[in-house]
């Protein structure tokens, strides 16, 4: 192969290629070289599946006389399954958010990369895919109940199974049946690249390439989108997912109607079903072939899985298919497989017991729950009653109070044995709740002192909270 390579090049060229390295390849079959001589450097790929060498060398084509992004296809010999395209070099935005993130986090000059990525995508699904040759799509002409259905099966047999989750397989068929009538509901008239995510974007002079669009068909906006958003171990903060899920819809909707509500009404719908397949793709290339490397973005999956769960409601009924992912959150093995470093979120929250406990619906149930009403109460106060425990004057009153003191030391112990344990475990999610009689004065000082506390001691750790009694007050 190497030599009907080095073949394909002199052909070409009329240059004789001076060295072929081969070069890491990613999920796929292909093999990658690169080609080199004095004058130029290309990359050689060799695939014995002439489908899809015929779908990526079109699709190619059709992209560069567009104008998208894409590489130059010098030559290709389908019969032997070679050809030759441009070099892009060897940075991947995914290579460049890792050692950006490294030394910076995550800054706005990649921000601003991401949002040109998240810009430019729907050119790729609206202007190109309005002429593309679809006949050419390889395995399937669009992402339909059968690509669906193979996609939820991967999961099922090669994540479930062999990471031993147990399930119950008619229940969660029957699950796989509304869940696909669901996402089939959506407008999908669109070019869906379908492994849109960081890996396949090549960054080359500051500028955003494309690869990797040989399984593309015709789908919903939505997946491709989800699928840039939540790359698990590009682990993008969320609220630049929201942003970036903003600029993508601007430059989408001046392109072609969008209606806002009805794209978001399947958008987490094809979050799921995308995360899904990856956690597929993990078990088989990890579980089952033994490359342990792409079990790695496990973690960040499961992460991804516990925040949907926590803050998105889908308007179909998917018992057993949650409960599944109720069971990959809680799994500790699958939390801390490679080394993964996850951030932990710790939800501190007051409330009244008048009006009943917290529950943790959307959490894995994790936490403490604590009663203030022992605590000396300003409340009682002519002074204080119209304040909380935000105010000075109600903080001033508890800060003189020894039994207070007492009360945050044995917390502060308990909590901070509690993180670390979580941290170690690769647990993302705590809920800590303080109750008091109105949930207006010592519940409220109190959270925000373990916020303090927390925020000072553990920079790794994001601390949300919430004051349940008085943000009802403020509606």
């Amino acid at each position: 192969m190497e030599g009907r390579l080095q073949e394909l090049f002199r052909q070409h060229f009329d240059e004789t290629p001076e060295s072929l390295a081969p070069l890491k390849g990613g999920g796929s079959d292909r093999k990658l070289y690169r080609l080199q001589n004095a004058k130029r450097s290309v990359i050689g790929v060799a695939n014995a599946d002439r489908q899809e060498n015929a779908a990526f060398l079109e699709f190619s084509k059709h992209f560069r006389c567009l104008g998208l992004p894409v590489p130059l296809i010098y030559i290709d010999d389908l019969d032997r399954g070679i050809y030759l395209e441009e070099d892009l070099g060897d940075t991947t935005l995914f290579q460049l958010l890792t050692d950006t993130r490294s030394r910076e986090g995550f800054p706005p000059k990649l921000i601003d990369l991401y949002t040109r990525v998240a810009q430019i995508l729907p050119q790729f699904q609206i202007i190109a895919g309005q002429a593309l040759d679809y006949r050419l799509c390889y395995p399937r002409g669009s992402f339909d109940r059968q690509s669906m259905r193979w996609d939820l099966n991967y999961f099922k047999y090669y994540f479930l199974k062999l990471a031993q989750i147990p399930f119950n397989e008619q229940a969660l068929e029957d699950d796989f049946d509304r869940f696909t009538e669901y996402l089939l509901a959506a407008d999908r008239d669109f070019f869906l690249y379908r492994d849109f995510q960081s890996r396949n974007i090549m960054i080359k002079d500051d500028s955003p390439y494309f690869i990797d669009y040989q399984g593309g068909r015709k789908g919903a906006l939505q997946y491709d989108v989800a699928s840039l958003l939540f790359d698990a171990k590009a682990d993008i903060p969320f609220e630049v997912r929201d942003e970036l899920l903003n600029r993508y819809l601007e430059a989408a909707t001046q392109l072609t109607p969008i209606s806002r509500d009805e794209f978001l009404k399947y958008y987490y719908g094809y979050v799921y079903i995308r995360m899904v397949q990856a956690l597929g793709a993990y078990g088989f290339r990890g579980f089952y072939e033994r490359k342990s490397h792409f079990l790695q973005s496990v973690p960040y999956a499961i992460r991804n899985l516990e925040v949907l769960l926590r803050t998105t409601e889908l308007p179909v009924e998917l018992p057993a298919l949650m409960q599944v992912f109720q069971r990959l959150v809680t799994s500790s093995r699958l939390r801390q497989i490679g080394e993964a470093e996850l951030k932990l979120n710790v939800r501190l929250q007051s409330f009244s017991y008048r009006h009943g406990m917290p529950g943790d619906e959307k959490g894995h149930g994790g936490g403490f729950v604590f009663d203030c009403r022992s605590l000396p109460n300003p409340g009682k106060f002519e002074p204080y009653a119209k304040l909380s425990g935000k105010d000075p004057e109600v903080i001033a009153f508890l800060e003189k109070e020894p039994a207070v003191e007492r009360f945050m030391h044995h917390i502060y112990a308990l909590v901070d044995d509690a993180v670390e344990n979580y941290q170690r475990r690769n647990f993302t999610d705590l809920m800590v709740a303080f109750g008091c009689t109105g949930g207006q004065h010592r519940s409220v000082y109190c959270s925000g002192l373990l916020a303090k506390h927390l925020r000072e001691k553990f920079s790794n750790v994001n601390v949300e909270v919430r004051h349940r009694e008085l943000e009802k007050k403020e509606i």
